[in-house]
């Protein structure tokens, strides 16, 4: 291939980034998410269209670090940027589009088929390879039947070298998430304005297309968070899609996260919402409110 042939495909990858970048910050925008937010995703597109080298020899020379460093690319949209030109596509784009595919994406990663998939998402309620990641270091990967020790360390390694350039010099273990109070919160706006937000039309378990599900993008405590109820399998089958509600969250030091809240039955918990797989700390926090109040009165 010629050279300037070359470099020209090689910029024409900076404009197809660019695209997608804009269609984000459009969908954002649609969804009354920040205008910082949706601002920082068209400046991004703007630099991107601009810049007179490829875009992916700054993330091949420093991985996600090389991206970052990149005027007006925060560390959240280099994510963004990273699994584009890794994936050819943004998990994030197809969320905001409803197309997102979750079983499809978990058997991008070496041993997990389309059996596994369905058993991943049905049974932990998650959506990303991040939340993925999570799950087999914390111990929930664990618990799938099937899976074993040592497949659940086989599927860690495949993960970190999956992810390893696209999110910051960090342990998964080592990870933060928001507060619970925080969690509980956003899931409280989003529930008690469900009749006004905008909506996403899934194509997942929607054979009519007349499923919307309302979609809520909030900040608290230099955290960006998406809310929406679940459209999995599982919630359809327990009649829970209106009760089940994926939050994803961020922060520029954090990669992605995700948390599904629930209403518990049964138990010390009762009628409370709860973030699935963290009930303990939730008894703590329903206890530590409720000696909060009593010393107030």
């Amino acid at each position: 291939m010629a050279p300037q042939k070359m470099r020209d495909d090689n910029l024409s990858e900076n404009h197809f980034v660019a695209d997608i970048l804009d269609d984000v910050a459009s969908l954002l925008n649609q969804q009354n998410a920040s205008v910082f937010r949706v601002r920082a995703y068209h400046d991004a597109a703007s630099y991107l269209r601009g810049l007179p080298h490829p875009v992916r020899l700054d993330y091949q020379h420093g991985g996600k670090r090389g991206l970052d460093d990149l005027p007006t690319i925060g560390p959240s949209i280099a994510s963004t940027i990273a699994e584009v030109l890794d994936t050819g596509s943004s998990g994030l784009l197809d969320r905001l589009r409803g197309a997102a595919d979750p079983e499809m994406l978990f058997q991008t990663v070496p041993m997990i088929g389309p059996a596994l998939a369905r058993q991943i998402h049905d049974g932990l309620g998650i959506d990303t390879l991040e939340a993925l990641e999570a799950a087999a270091h914390d111990g929930r990967l664990a618990t799938i039947n099937g899976i074993g020790p040592r497949r659940v360390e086989s599927l860690r390694h495949s993960l970190t070298d999956m992810l390893a350039r696209r999110r910051p010099r960090q342990a998964p273990r080592d990870r933060q998430q928001p507060s619970l109070g925080d969690i509980l919160a956003v899931d409280q706006v989003y529930r008690s304005n469900v009749d006004r937000l905008p909506t996403i039309k899934p194509r997942r378990c929607n054979p009519t297309g007349d499923i919307r599900l309302p979609i809520l993008h909030t900040e608290r405590n230099e955290w960006q968070f998406t809310a929406v109820f679940s459209n999995s399998p599982t919630a359809h089958r327990f009649g829970k899609t209106r009760d089940w509600v994926v939050i994803y969250f961020e922060r520029t030091d954090q990669p992605e996260g995700q948390v599904t809240v629930v209403t518990e039955h049964g138990g010390m918990l009762d009628g409370k919402r709860v973030i699935r797989g963290q009930e303990k700390t939730c008894i703590a926090h329903y206890e530590a409110l409720e000696n909060r109040h009593l010393q107030s009165q």
